[in-house]
């Protein structure tokens, strides 16, 4: 098997993950569900990812990095939490479904939406269209950080310059560059950062977060016990517990802590330089190949890891099972839940290729995948 498909979910996993999570299991425990020692230590365990993941993030209160399952829970929480009927949100036309479907829930109780055209093919980024949005109504700018797509990067620090300039929190969606790009919330101007912990962050899924803003207030769109004022009929109001309820994936988190420690030794600089070098060697590898349309741009300095394509006017289905048939690569093929996007790129009826290399892959596969797509191209 040759596994390209890692935008959807990394593979392999680091061997620290597997073995941390062993550990857990074997250590057992419930955090904040007893005041015994086993219940004790899953707590102190789950707060030092806590502490990693503000760290990492460049965040500075541990205690408003929130668990979800993963960056689609993350998001819906955010987005329930914080938009009501006649608010107004500004967001782009590349997003995944993980947004457009809860701001499609959300229009139909009243919620008004701004979708900005974001051309991938263009070296020129609207941000001007972007600012020309805002509203005396609107209440957030939600927008990935780079497209699953195309691998588009979209100027998050100025997108949130621009949200509080006029006093908007700006949510970012970043499943696909935590733990591929440098992310300092403070920095980029984020107020809420949504990200999963299965892709780029090497850990096991099921696992992901919500990082929250001081000041920025949400709603929790799920309620139940927190281990904390359970006298109480109410919801605890403090973080984390007001958006955590019910027992949390604590073996997922300790492997997420693992991924988190293993990236930092080897450095998401060194891995994204990688990265780029083996996308670059694709995206090259490819433009020989007669009948190809390669997707947002050729330069793979300017993209998240991911070569998007086309072979003629094949369906994507059909060239990705050719391609897993023909010698196991494992490519994503279709609309990658984002139908906006593929509006966009007007690939709604073909869908794309997408291929997702890591820092495991070989030059060698590379040139598998080359040679294979080759073979196909001659044989259409």
């Amino acid at each position: 098997m040759i596994y390209l498909d890692n935008a959807a979910t990394t593979w392999p996993k680091p061997s620290e993950v597997i073995n941390v999570m062993q550990e857990a299991f074997i250590s057992g425990g419930n955090p904040g569900r007893g005041a015994h020692n086993v219940s004790l230590q899953a707590a102190r365990r789950i707060f030092r990812v806590r502490e990693t993941l503000a760290d990492f993030f460049g965040f500075t209160e541990p205690k408003r990095v929130v668990f979800t399952s993963n960056a689609t829970q993350a998001l819906n929480q955010a987005l329930f939490g914080l938009l009501r009927p006649g608010d107004h949100v500004i967001t782009s036309s590349l997003e995944h479904n993980a947004v457009f479907r809860p701001l499609w829930a959300l229009a139909q109780q009243g919620l008004e939406i701004t979708e900005v055209r974001v051309d991938p093919e263009s070296n020129e980024f609207p941000l001007q269209d972007f600012e020309g949005s805002f509203k005396s109504n609107t209440k957030l700018v939600v927008t990935l950080h780079a497209s699953n797509v195309t691998g588009t990067l979209f100027p998050v620090a100025d997108i949130g310059r621009i949200a509080r300039k006029n006093y908007v929190p700006y949510l970012v969606d970043a499943a696909q560059t935590a733990g591929v790009f440098p992310i300092n919330m403070e920095e980029m101007n984020i107020d809420l950062l949504a990200f999963p912990g299965h892709k780029g962050l090497l850990g096991p899924q099921g696992t992901g977060g919500l990082i929250v803003r001081e000041g920025v207030h949400l709603n929790p769109i799920m309620y139940g016990g927190t281990g904390s004022l359970s006298e109480s009929d109410l919801q605890p109001e403090f973080f984390p517990d007001v958006l955590e309820s019910g027992t949390l994936n604590s073996l997922g988190i300790a492997g997420l802590g693992a991924a988190l420690e293993y990236l930092k030794k080897i450095g998401i600089e060194k891995i994204r330089k990688r990265e780029q070098e083996l996308c670059q060697y694709l995206i090259d590898g490819l433009m020989q190949i007669e009948g190809i349309k390669i997707y947002g741009g050729l330069d793979a300095k300017t993209k998240a890891p991911i070569v998007s394509f086309n072979l003629k006017d094949v369906d994507s289905t059909i060239v990705g099972y050719v391609l897993e048939q023909e010698a196991g690569i494992i490519a994503r093929s279709g609309l990658h839940c984002a139908p906006h996007a593929h509006a966009t790129l007007g690939t709604l009826k073909q869908g794309v290729v997408r291929l997702s290399p890591s820092h495991y892959t070989t030059d060698e596969e590379i040139d598998t995948a080359i040679k294979i797509i080759r073979q196909v191209a001659t044989g259409l």
